[in-house]
């Protein structure tokens, strides 16, 4: 009977290679039609930065996992880096996805967002960029004090200062709460805008309840696509942040098959999402489809190719 830890390892590699197979479609699709029109909606330039952000994440996470699996944790500790990056850049790329659907759909009279509305699209390349340098600067300062923590420790351990230890974990818990806004505040950003499209929709039900609308009303429908994208991965993304300041602030610590079992929760939110998003979008579920189709068509010729083709040593018959 396999252990705990090789069935979580498992789940957690499958539910990675899904993640990342995901990804890569929507990463695929997009970006061919990115480069065949130069040109993208916005909303689908962040879905696939994002998908290419996390590609790239699950990439990382499953070789740290492998390395630190095969006690090479000396080399685990420089993928911490890249994690940091990719982890960082899919959060602030979630957020400004939710802060679009937001400004878009949300129906409000104030001139705030009458002008987010004006300005949203324009402004998404610049938003891709300030999440490439928010990123960059969390690996910056994240690596710098870890660095700076190691110099620090060294002396200790071969003097045993006891004010020393004092200080240097005065500046560990000074760089926690540093990483944890890090991660706080575009988390703070998805909360908002979900919570602002629920209040606008909720909103708009009664509005048309007064006014006898019936249930297909195009902004209706617009609020309850972008919902399905953003309320249920609401709760999974919660889970995970909570789930990174737990491990990150060391409040417990996780070993053999508990670990693994707290690395398939935390990444369950992000595989999930990415389904949610293949399957909200008219554009990604069309291509979809026609690649199962001609999936399903490829394998019934071959299948019928086998079935006719005369087996070896028999004579074909004569009419």
């Amino acid at each position: 009977m396999p252990s705990p830890a090789l069935v979580f390892m498992v789940i957690f590699f499958l539910e990675s290679l899904a993640a990342m197979l995901q990804n890569g479609f929507i990463v695929t699709v997009l970006g061919r039609e990115w480069v065949r029109c130069r040109v993208l909606p916005a909303a689908d330039m962040i879905v696939a930065s994002l998908a290419a952000s996390r590609v790239c994440l699950h990439g990382v996470a499953v070789l740290n996992n492998l390395l630190t699996f095969f006690d090479f944790h000396s080399i685990a500790d420089y993928f911490n880096i890249p994690w940091s990056f990719f982890n960082t850049l899919s959060s602030w790329l979630t957020a400004w996805l939710a802060v679009f659907y937001c400004a878009k759909i949300a129906i409000f009279s104030h001139p705030v967002f009458f002008w987010l509305k004006w300005r949203i699209s324009r402004s998404v390349p610049r938003l891709l960029l300030g999440s490439l340098l928010m990123a960059g600067v969390t690996v910056i300062s994240s690596t710098t004090a870890t660095v700076f923590l190691m110099q620090m420790t060294a002396p200790q351990s071969s003097q045993g200062n006891r004010t020393l230890a004092d200080r240097v974990q005065s500046y560990w818990h000074l760089f926690q709460a540093h990483a944890a806004l890090l991660w706080l505040i575009p988390f703070l950003l998805f909360l908002v805008s979900t919570l602002l499209l629920m209040f606008s929709l909720h909103r708009h039900l009664g509005q048309m309840r007064d006014h006898r609308l019936g249930p297909c009303d195009p902004s209706t429908q617009a609020h309850i696509m972008a919902l399905k994208s953003l309320a249920f991965f609401f709760v999974l993304y919660t889970s995970y942040i909570l789930s990174l300041i737990v491990v990150f602030v060391k409040i417990t610590t996780f070993q053999g098959h508990w670990r693994w079992a707290w690395e398939v929760v935390t990444y369950t939110g992000i595989c999930l999402h990415s389904s949610i998003l293949v399957l909200s979008s008219p554009k990604l579920r069309k291509a979809l489809k026609t690649r199962l189709w001609k999936a399903l068509d490829k394998g019934r010729f071959i299948s019928s190719y086998q079935y006719q083709k005369p087996l070896s040593g028999d004579k074909p018959v004569s009419c």
